[in-house]
């Protein structure tokens, strides 16, 4: 018994409720002083570096024709001269000598059509014109030898050798071999007409340029049927398009209620999506004596002054109505900020460009006034986020939020 009783005897190791709130207590008091830490850091970098709310604003690329400005309005790229080139005849594609892009002269061949039909017409009309040649000739033999007879009996006549019916006889060949002769030269011209004829259907188996320009598209290919019209089942009526480039022009629609600022031959600046960086020269070229009435608009069209290869129809196109003739440095850009956003300080420019979420001054050197933008010629780069309309009390370090506006 004894024996049972110390096998249940057992050693309680768990620490006493005293001893473990004395282990803790350190713990606690040491998460309390990192907190307390942060607290009062956050405290004091907000007493010491109040948020300033602001507005900002970008250093922006800009052109000084914005200054005289006086209307804009936008449009597309349009050639005045283009053409779906096609065929007059129906005939089978056999060949197609350009490709998209490409350069083309007047006259120069821009596909063929099968032409077998066509060739052998021509030899035809070729043959009966030399037929018709041969003709001619045998005619004017006769005639030489009718009147040869007519003239002899004419005299013999007159001596008394002939009688009048023989000399009638002689008169009439002669007047017949005339009306031979005639009717010969007719027939040549004739032969010759059918023969510029066929030539010319002929010709129209080459498929020809009208005028200097590129090939915009190509509609058809190799084995396609081309008809003048195009209405039958698969079949094409243009090969390619092609246009003029020297005769690119921007057509906009121009307000009825500002028409009253568009003249002839008014300075313009166009500028294309495509481009953003390039300005071109223009000048109103027409405006169309008519108003759309559906949107109370007038179309005018704009050329450029200068050729650029890189213009292409259909681009997207602005276009500013100027007040003047623009000069040549009137075409490149200048690094610009509103006027508001330079603060004069001791005789000095300066901007705060904002970085992250704090300001850095920075001086500048300011140019001349673009409209309400001021040239800056050193300091800042465009791109850079500016604060606008900057108070005396910000400085080099100010900690700010941007406004929502």
């Amino acid at each position: 018994m004894a024996d049972e009783d110390l096998s249940k005897l057992t050693i309680d190791k768990s620490p006493a409720p005293g001893r473990m709130k004395q282990r803790r207590r350190p713990v606690l008091i040491a998460v309390i002083a990192v907190i307390g830490i942060a607290v009062a850091v956050f405290l004091g970098r907000t007493i010491l570096y109040p948020t300033v709310t602001v507005e900002a604003a970008m250093v922006a690329r800009v052109y000084p024709s914005q200054a005289f400005t006086l209307l804009n309005a936008s449009g597309y790229v349009v050639a005045q001269r283009k053409a779906a080139v096609a065929s007059k005849i129906t005939g089978r594609l056999v060949s197609i000598f350009v490709e998209e892009g490409q350069r083309l002269r007047k006259g120069d061949i821009v596909a063929q059509l099968e032409s077998d039909d066509a060739a052998a017409v021509k030899e035809q009309a070729s043959a009966n014109l030399r037929a018709a040649g041969a003709n001619l000739e045998q005619a004017r033999a006769e005639r030489a030898d009718a009147a040869m007879n007519y003239r002899r009996d004419k005299e013999l006549l007159a001596k008394g050798f002939i009688s009048k019916l023989e000399y009638d006889s002689a008169e009439t060949r002669n007047n017949k071999a005339e009306a031979a002769v005639s009717a010969a030269e007719a027939a040549v011209k004739a032969s010759a007409a059918a023969l510029r004829q066929a030539e010319v259907t002929l010709d129209y188996a080459s498929i020809r340029a009208p005028f200097d320009a590129v090939v915009l598209t190509k509609n058809a290919d190799v084995g396609d049927i081309i008809t003048p019209l195009g209405a039958a089942a698969n079949a094409k009526a243009a090969v390619v398009s092609i246009a003029d480039m020297s005769s690119l022009q921007v057509e906009v629609d121009v307000s009825e209620s500002n028409i009253g600022m568009v003249a002839m031959k008014q300075p313009c600046e166009i500028q294309l999506d495509a481009l953003p960086d390039t300005r071109f020269r223009g000048e109103v070229y027409m405006v169309v004596p008519t108003a759309d009435r559906t949107k109370a608009t007038i179309l005018v069209k704009v050329r450029f002054v200068d050729n650029d290869p890189r213009v292409l129809p259909e681009m997207s196109a602005k276009v500013a109505f100027l007040q003047r003739q623009m000069t040549d440095d009137d075409l490149r850009p200048r690094t610009a900020v509103y006027g508001d956003s330079v603060l004069m300080r001791k005789g000095r420019s300066s901007v705060f460009i904002i970085r992250d979420s704090t300001l850095v001054e920075t001086e500048v050197t300011t140019g001349e006034k673009i409209g309400d933008m001021v040239e800056i010629r050193s300091g800042v780069t465009a791109g850079a986020r500016i604060v606008r309309k900057p108070s005396d009390s910000l400085k080099t370090g100010t900690r700010i939020t941007l406004s929502e506006k």
